[in-house]
């Protein structure tokens, strides 16, 4: 359909008509050179010269011409297919094939009158449906999400699920936030019957462990229609080709549908990614011997630093820090008084003065000792410090005092401060916090240091550092002039029932003080220590030069070798001035990794390794959950059939009035000036006008 309209008003084109007529009546009424020859012929130029420019004229009103598109959209039918490993319980061999053939004839009925999307779902949601049933885990409502996502904004019409009912990850499928307005068709895969089985559930444990501390494993111990017997709970560790029972505990079946939960302590002794088997002594009857057992990994960490508390005497700026300190499970915090004998501080890795230098404890041999072994420190300086030590040890702040006067100063935050970054809120908040008692003198910053907190003495700002960080010697060092530290933590809870902002400044400067620098040239990164069978194992690495910048000017060459010996070769991708690897999903195992690169003829090595865990869930559940079905179809307006029912699906959706086509209608606007045949018409009539002009004579 084709509707023509102007941008100015119609009736607009009584003048452009006029005009036409007025310029060829201008320009043939009183010509008499073809009247002799052709008597008509004026006539005829006229009305070609009157053609055209009424045209030319009526193009300048912006005619546009409009279409009316209409399309009819076949409603849209999901069939989304459960992948997983349970799943296939109960479609083997001819029972697949007789699945089979009928999924083909659902898809095949609704494929004239619908457009049909074909889904898998179990890991993930993707199109396609190969039945391979090799997924390791099922989440039902990021299948909604999907779905959702993918065909909410068209025309859905319904959508059919097979699946077993059974979900290990996500939420009940039936409360997503997905609104499908749609009809949701459930195909009942599974067997609702209760079997014989012993099962461990599930297994709660931390990946990280410490080395040389304990951690509890939290043991789910599962068993239907079982009733009466007994069973014997393992847990070993593995050690390459070595398994060791660490601990048995028996287990006894007190019921048809039993549940208990033990919980073990281990010792974590060894460093390093440990494999842990979790199983239960098979019971004569048992429908599945799989889901006894359970591999766990634990990556056991010798990286906790140790932090040394030393103060001169006792005092409650040590309790405070202490309390912050040891909610970070990196850290191992001690507690010492300073002239203890037997006092090593070589074994720390970071140590806090407090009030120290001081006129009982020189501590010139310990910091000697911190020299020697480049271990950062922080000095928190208080009335009992020596301030002329104190001058000597530190290169950060010049100091003149004798510590026997008093200031109550609060900090003022230095906009200037770039060492690390702080939340806004503690930036807002510490001018706030009560005052801490800072001893009287000149104290000024020197180049070296960099200032958090100056200074405010009353409300007078001053230009006297309160805490600063930088190096002395190339060694990380704080100083804080103060003591009352106490009173911040205090303050801070009152105000916010939390010690958040206290936590975040100690933690902080803690953090930036303890750090390790990494001066390897040549460094290679894994997100994590541990990965899952279904996920794949990436790297990153970096190259420096002798400046320390980013260069991936060489190649990166990378094996990984397995448990048994086998090695995979792989080259890194160059990406910015860094590399990556995707080394792709590899078996469960531990495994070591090389890489290695040349640079500036030097051969640089990185090794390492990691562990990849297999993913049991589908293994722990096997009594399909039809229930989930009826309360998905109920809820979108569906029904739930049989799997040998499933071509019947077909006509159940036609007899649904709510899955019907949709109409669109489209305007189309195209101004009619772009239609090349009205440049054609116009180039014609004044193609026409000339020759004929030419052929009788008037040029």
């Amino acid at each position: 359909m084709l509707d023509l309209s102007f941008q100015y008003p119609a009736w607009f084109l009584i003048f452009c008509v006029l005009l036409g007529l007025g310029y060829a009546m201008l320009l043939y009424y009183r010509d008499t050179t073809f009247r002799e020859q052709a008597p008509r012929l004026s006539l005829g130029l006229g009305i070609l010269r009157w053609l055209t420019v009424t045209i030319l004229s009526a193009l300048l009103l912006s005619p546009l011409l409009k279409s009316l598109l209409t399309e009819t959209k076949k409603p849209i039918v999901v069939l989304a297919q459960d992948e997983s490993e349970s799943a296939a319980v109960g479609l083997k061999d001819k029972a697949l094939d007789q699945y089979r053939q009928n999924w083909q004839s659902l898809r095949d009925a609704l494929a004239n009158d619908y457009e049909v999307h074909e889904l898998s779902f179990g890991d993930a949601v993707r199109e396609g449906v190969d039945f391979g049933f090799t997924d390791k885990v099922t989440n039902l409502s990021e299948l909604m999400r999907g779905v959702y996502d993918l065909y909410g904004g068209q025309n859905l019409g319904a959508v059919v699920v097979a699946t077993d009912g059974i979900y290990n990850e996500g939420s009940n499928p039936a409360y997503s936030e997905a609104q499908i307005a749609a009809p949701v068709y459930t195909v009942a895969l599974g067997d609702t019957t209760p079997r014989k089985d012993l099962l461990i559930k599930r297994v709660f444990h931390n990946k990280i462990a410490y080395l040389g501390d304990q951690f509890t494993l939290q043991i789910d111990v599962a068993a239907t229609n079982l009733g009466g017997q007994q069973s014997v709970l393992n847990i070993s560790k593995i050690d390459g080709d070595q398994t060791r029972t660490l601990q048995s505990i028996p287990v006894s079946i007190s019921g048809n549908d039993f549940f208990s939960t033990k919980e073990i302590t281990l010792e974590a002794d060894q460093p390093g990614v440990v494999q842990y088997r979790i199983s239960l002594a098979k019971l004569p009857g048992e429908a599945s011997e799989a889901n006894n057992r359970k591999e766990i990994f634990i990556d056991v960490l010798d990286a906790r630093q140790k932090i040394l508390l030393l103060a001169n005497s006792p005092h409650p700026d040590i309790t405070a820090i202490r309390q912050t300190l040891e909610n970070n499970k990196n850290y191992q915090v001690s507690v010492a008084n300073a002239g203890e004998p037997g006092l090593d501080v070589s074994k720390y890795d970071f140590v806090i003065l407090h009030n120290l230098p001081s006129g009982s404890h020189d501590i010139a041999g310990l910091l000697k000792t911190l020299d020697d072994r480049r271990i950062p420190r922080m000095f928190i300086a208080g009335m009992q410090t020596s301030y002329s030590a104190l001058a000597r040890v530190q290169g950060l702040a010049a100091v003149q005092s004798d510590g026997r006067q008093s200031d109550d100063v609060q900090g003022k935050v230095s906009p200037q401060f770039a060492a690390f970054t702080l939340d806004p809120a503690v930036l807002s908040e510490l001018p706030k916090f009560n005052p801490v008692t800072s001893a009287f003198g000149n104290f000024s910053a020197t180049a070296q240091a960099q200032v958090l907190l100056w200074k405010r003495i009353g409300r007078e700002d001053t230009d006297q550092p309160l805490l600063a960080f930088g190096e002395t010697n190339g060694i990380r060092t704080g100083i804080f002039f103060g003591e009352g530290l106490w009173r911040w933590r205090l303050f801070d809870y009152l105000q916010h029932q939390n010690h958040n902002i206290f936590d975040e400044l100690v933690g902080k400067s803690v953090q930036y003080l303890s750090l390790k620098e990494d001066k390897r040239k040549f460094r290679v990164t894994l997100d994590k220590s541990i990965f899952n069978e279904n996920e794949p194992v990436t790297f990153g690495a970096e190259l420096y030069n002798d400046n320390y910048e980013l260069t991936n000017d060489s190649d990166v060459a990378m094996s990984i070798r397995n448990r048994a010996g086998k090695e995979f070769t792989y080259t890194f991708n160059k990406l910015g001035k860094a590399y990556s690897l995707n080394a792709g999903i590899l078996p469960e195992g531990n495994y070591t990794f090389k890489a290695t690169t040349t640079f500036n003829g030097q051969n640089l090595v990185f090794e390492g390794r990691f562990s990849v865990q297999p993913i049991q869930l589908e293994l722990f559940e096997t009594t399909a959950n039809h229930g989930v079905l009826r309360q998905l179809s109920a809820k979108y307006g569906g029904e739930m059939v049989a799997p040998d029912s499933i071509a019947g699906i077909a006509e159940k959706i036609r007899s649904n009035r709510t899955v019907k086509p949709v109409i669109y209608q489209t305007t189309k606007t195209n101004p009619l000036i772009n239609l090349k045949w009205i440049f054609a018409l116009l180039a014609g009539l004044l193609a026409t006008e000339w020759f004929l002009r030419r052929y009788f004579g008037a040029y």
